[in-house]
């Protein structure tokens, strides 16, 4: 039996984050990973020989604007960036030979859609402006626990009461009636609209323009980087990190309980029989139906978040499929060439169509992708002349076996060859990770959801886990759920660990106890 300050449960990239910023405030942390690795879904493998494949997450705009990550200087414990050539491209159907694209410099970018359709590189210069101008507080509003004070306040200044409304429309808008707002011509409006598709929320629903949005002017600005190497090394820097800061993590330690006594976490238990008795917290990098079903005792959760775990709705099952390739991708479209990022297989309406298909339980027959070209953002990623890649798309809920998985895995060969002629056959190495497969490897990721729950409205904001939530904060005093299933969500970003990390901090001792005594009082109101 050990003791320690606070115990995170899982080494995925927001447990890390929350240990590192517990470790530097002093105080004693153990990390504890199911798997025999850090990381999460932040991975990289040599699934074929020379060839570095990331296993989840590969572009990482998120990472370079998050506060909770730039405060850690990663960089000086080893992670190196790098970028593609251009950053993404949308190709609008399988006979498009003129796929626009998103390039850093913004000059190209707007020359780019002005050619596409006059007009639309200056009202992506007046819309980038504008993010340049609002991107700190608009960043804070988002990455802030509920209800965030700072950000909106600085909006209000930045921009004035009629401007920080009609922004705050914007947010809410569908990505199509957004994109038709802000653009006139097709091209502009569908990068947008691929960029929506990032998270699970259909391109007709309110407040599924945000992540269009934000992706496109993170685009613009910094880029979709790679780690130099793979997504490992971000992991390894993260562990790096946190281990100089003083915490300890130990892998292939399963967490099967958390005891709680008078309405706190006083120790964490492993399946292999080992204990950890708790000072100060536990932070839970897991998903949420796991910590409230599985972790705390029935006796500690209200009946009312009991109930919400029963109805908590996962984004939808990831498909992914590894390549190795002998030559580089013969793009119909050679303007993709230089994108590390790239999406296929549907136009505005072929998206509502797709999107349709996974909420009828319909298995696609042409399969919207993102289609992720490492060597090309990272020349390390395979030899010199070949591509490291893959593909990603979507399965329906509750249609994510291996049959249908197989089935749809063939159709994103077919798309891919559609707009890549010869595609298959420079294909030297193939890999499918079926729903299954991810979970098996990481289990915050539930029938292959990567998101740690649905983005859409209704299971976002104080919603998120649950009704009345929002926070970091759970009904026992000491216990936080730092993973993307809390506020903001998904995205390789470290804001859910940073939220619990300083939760757990503000919570502390003597000075703490007005804080905890308000939040229980707020979750008792609202969670019977």
């Amino acid at each position: 039996m050990t003791t320690a300050d606070a115990v995170v449960i899982g080494a995925g990239h927001n447990g890390l984050v929350a240990a590192a910023m517990l470790a530097d405030a002093g105080w004693d942390v153990v990390v504890l990973e199911a798997q025999d690795g850090p990381g999460g879904a932040v991975k990289s493998a040599e699934l074929f020989p020379g060839y570095v494949s990331d296993l989840y997450s590969a572009f990482y705009p998120l990472s370079v604007v998050s506060p909770a990550l730039l405060a850690l200087h990663l960089e000086d414990h080893g992670l190196v960036w790098s970028h593609s050539p251009a950053v993404v491209g949308h190709a609008r159907s399988a006979e498009d030979d003129d796929a626009p694209v998103i390039f850093r410099d913004i000059d190209r970018t707007a020359a780019e859609l002005d050619r596409h359709h006059p007009g639309d590189g200056d009202r992506w210069r007046t819309l980038f402006d504008q993010w340049l101008l609002i991107r700190e507080a608009l960043l804070s509003t988002l990455f802030s626990p509920f209800p965030p004070v700072r950000g909106p306040a600085a909006l209000l200044r930045k921009l004035g009461t009629s401007e920080a409304l009609r922004l705050a429309h914007l947010m809410l808008l569908p990505a199509g009636v957004m994109a038709e707002q802000l653009f006139d011509g097709d091209a502009a409006r569908l990068l947008l609209l691929g960029n929506a598709m990032h998270a699970d929320v259909p391109i007709d629903a309110p407040g599924s323009g945000v992540m269009g949005y934000m992706l496109i002017m993170m685009a613009q600005d910094g880029g979709f980087p790679v780690p130099v190497g793979g997504a490992g090394q971000l992991a390894a820097a993260l562990v790096n990190r946190a281990r100089a800061a003083g915490a300890r993590i130990e892998y292939r330690q399963r967490v099967d309980h958390i005891e709680v006594r008078g309405g706190r976490a006083v120790a964490v238990h492993t399946a292999g029989g080992d204990t950890v008795q708790v000072r100060r917290a536990v932070i839970a990098d897991t998903s949420a139906p796991r910590l409230y079903r599985d972790l705390l005792p029935s006796e500690a959760v209200p009946a009312g978040v009991l109930r919400s775990m029963d109805h908590f709705v996962w984004d939808t099952p990831v498909l992914k499929i590894n390549y190795a390739l002998d030559e580089p991708i013969p793009w119909r479209s050679k303007s993709l060439n230089e994108a590390g990022t790239v999406h296929l297989g549907a136009d505005h309406n072929g998206l509502i169509r797709w999107m349709a298909d996974l909420n009828t339980a319909t298995l696609p027959e042409r399969p919207f992708m993102l289609f992720g070209q490492m060597t090309t953002a990272d020349s390390s990623r395979s030899p010199a002349g070949t591509e490291s890649a893959w593909a990603y798309t979507h399965l329906p809920r509750g249609v994510a076996d291996d049959a249908s998985a197989d089935r749809l895995a063939a159709r994103v060969d077919d798309v891919l060859e559609e707009h890549a002629p010869g595609f298959t056959d420079r294909v030297v190495g193939k890999s499918v990770q079926r729903p299954s497969d991810l979970e098996a490897s990481d289990a915050n990721l539930h029938t292959g959801a990567v998101n740690g729950g649905t983005s859409q409205l209704f299971q976002q904001l104080i919603f998120r886990p649950a009704p009345g939530f929002g926070r970091a904060e759970t009904p026992v005093q000491n216990v936080y759920l730092g993973s993307a299933a809390a506020i903001p969500g998904g995205g390789v970003h470290g804001i859910c660990g940073r939220n619990a990390a300083r939760a757990a901090l503000a919570g502390d001792g003597l000075l703490g106890w007005p804080r905890r005594r308000l939040n229980q009082a707020v979750l008792s109101l609202v969670t019977r």
